[in-house]
């Protein structure tokens, strides 16, 4: 485990061996701030002859003390960012994995560190943002359709063995109400609103259910969770809740008032408008948005960011991982709650008007 700098050299020892270097430097480790659900350590690096021979600025990514259970593995995000890596998508590169626990006490494995501002309540405050903003958003609708390009029967999926990431027998709606309601019985704690908000959803399934083919998902796809610089994503990160789902799920996130950091008028992220993302996704991935379902996958965003709020602050009043950022998520859930209550209120009464921009 990693606790400081110091910690690192048994994985310099083995990078040496991985790599076939002669020998592997750290010159400075600093953790990464972020992560609540994975721990990022940037590495300044150099490396003694083999194939990365030169000073490299690398990142490591492994699993916090305590997890999220649906969080997949590091051996699986190591895949998917190389199953990606090829299609035109910007991710860091993936350099090698470790599933070897007596090197760090837990699998790891080393990427390409990327430059770019990722904190949200900066992006969304970007003095340039009125101009950059159009631009970006179309961006991260091309970026989200040539994920959504890979299909479970997928030669590229094949190749890399994804048909292992989660996913459904019935309908991505169905299944995700029903790992919502598993979530919340597993917290031992009474959350009427989020559970009015599922029966909702379930009484509502033939407005938004089926709406699609199945297709991989980033299922993280948020403000937050990709660089920007100069206007422009230079990497999506955190893909540790991929898996396979309706396409509208991870449109539905990326839109949901939850992600916006106070641009609430600016319907992507708080970054742009809806009509530039959605010219440029359908024009990648040939295939016409269903605006109506996406509102209802809104209204579960909500809930699902609230359900992963609380989960968080038990991992902290577990003793497991002791974190005031982990404290304070479950604070965050009336807004969730406020947010999911007006949408739906919006949808019943024809007063839905999030995604006209």
């Amino acid at each position: 485990m990693l606790r400081s700098a110091q910690d690192v050299q048994p994985v310099l020892r083995w990078m040496q061996t991985e790599l076939g270097a002669d020998k592997v430097t750290c010159h400075k480790a600093v953790k990464l701030s972020g992560g609540a659900i994975q721990e990022n350590w940037r590495l300044e690096l150099q490396i003694t002859g083999g194939r990365y021979d030169g000073e490299q600025l690398w990142v490591l990514r492994t699993d916090a003390p305590s997890a999220v259970a649906v969080s997949s593995s590091r051996v699986q995000e190591f895949t998917l960012l190389q199953a990606v890596c090829g299609q035109d998508v910007p991710v860091p590169q993936p350099i090698c994995v470790c599933t070897d626990s007596s090197v760090l006490g837990r699998p790891f494995f080393l990427m390409t560190a990327v430059s770019g501002q990722a904190q949200g309540r900066k992006l969304v405050r970007d003095p340039k943002l009125k101009t950059t903003g159009p631009g970006l958003v179309a961006q991260l609708g091309e970026i989200m359709a040539r994920i959504h390009k890979i299909t479970p029967q997928d030669e590229h999926a094949q190749r890399y063995e994804l048909s292992g990431l989660p996913g459904y027998n019935d309908s991505a709606a169905v299944f995700q109400i029903a790992q919502m309601r598993t979530a919340l019985d597993q917290l031992g704690s009474a959350h009427p609103v989020l559970e009015y908000g599922l029966n909702w959803l379930e009484d509502n399934l033939s407005e938004w259910e089926g709406t699609g083919e199945t297709v991989l998902c980033h299922r993280d796809f948020r403000t937050g969770n990709f660089l920007v610089e100069d206007g422009l994503c230079t990497a999506l990160l955190d893909w540790e809740f991929a898996g396979w789902s309706d396409r509208h799920e991870d449109i539905g996130w990326l839109c949901a008032r939850c992600w916006r950091f106070g641009n609430t008028h600016l319907a992507v992220g708080g970054l742009g408008p809806f009509s530039a993302f959605r010219q440029a996704y359908e024009r990648i991935s040939g295939q016409l948005l269903n605006v109506t379902a996406i509102g209802f996958w809104q209204v579960m965003a909500e809930i699902r960011w609230a359900v992963i709020a609380l989960q968080q602050a038990a991992r902290n009043r577990s003793g497991q991982e002791m974190s005031l950022e982990l404290a304070l998520s479950g604070y965050l859930v009336p807004e969730m709650e406020v947010n999911m209550l007006t949408l739906i209120d919006e949808i019943t009464t024809g007063n839905w008007q999030d995604l006209d921009s």
